[in-house]
């Protein structure tokens, strides 16, 4: 399937449901402190959402329960919040997706609880500086594998691993459309569907201590390394306006 190119005039519409998701990832990263509880953060970002003329798109998603994704410690991704309260220490992950007149924004945040250790913020800081490093890259003619390639290396490079089997993605008039843009390469990097003018897609890092296999809490949703350890994740929606990447997903 053909991967859409935006007129500027339909980018500027996508832009809306990505800055209310810009906005609503700060308010979810305030309340984001010990004692406070996702479904607390997941009720007051619907409300935001819908406050500002948008509807929550994660909720409902392939089944999903509620309009946030709300991922604590060892899961990376995912996550459903539930009502227990965040402690000092903890690392959680917010993925807030928002629909307004059939355009679609999304995007990710990992923050620490209080004081956390170093190693932790550490494992933060490489998920953020991976994705803007893969956006720093990016230029109209290369290959979204040779994207995933920099990202892999990068990872790497800081001594940590991709997880696998899931991905950043096209988006659009639907919350994931083509092309699949992995932390990883699958294939030649060479080979494959090229950045053109027009694109609008998500890069979004998700970052393992040592292996990057992954696996799906019983819950049905959570998803987790099987190396038992924390993880972390964080997302930008980017169009390619002028030859350029414009983050759409940057609060203004």
């Amino acid at each position: 399937m053909a991967i859409p190119l935006r007129k500027k005039s339909e980018i500027e519409e996508i832009k809306k449901p990505a800055q209310v998701v810009a906005k609503a990832l700060d308010l979810a990263r305030s309340m984001a402190k010990v004692g406070a509880t996702g479904l607390e953060i997941d009720k007051a970002v619907e409300d935001f959402i819908v406050k500002n003329g948008g509807r929550p798109s994660f909720k409902g998603l392939y089944g999903f329960p509620n309009s946030v994704c709300v991922s604590v410690n060892e899961v990376i991704i995912h996550g459903i919040p539930n009502d227990i309260p965040f402690k000092e220490g903890d690392v959680v992950g917010f993925d807030i997706g928002v629909e307004m007149n059939g355009w679609y924004g999304d995007a990710a945040i990992t923050v620490g609880i209080g004081e956390i250790s170093e190693k932790d913020q550490e494992l933060i800081d490489v998920s953020r500086d991976t994705l803007y490093k893969m956006i720093d890259s990016i230029k109209v003619g290369m290959r979204f594998k040779q994207l995933s390639k920099i990202a892999e290396d990068y990872i790497i490079s800081r001594g940590y691993v991709p997880l696998r089997d899931y991905s950043g993605h096209g988006i659009g008039r639907k919350p994931h459309e083509e092309p699949q843009i992995l932390n990883y390469v699958e294939g030649k990097p060479n080979q494959g569907d090229k950045i053109k003018n027009g694109m609008v897609f998500c890069l979004e890092p998700m970052i393992c201590q040592e292996s990057g296999e992954s696996a799906t809490l019983e819950d049905g949703w959570g998803v987790v390394s099987v190396d038992g350890k924390r993880g972390t994740h964080y997302e930008h929606q980017i169009a390619i306006v002028d030859n350029k990447p414009v983050i759409l997903t940057q609060g203004e």
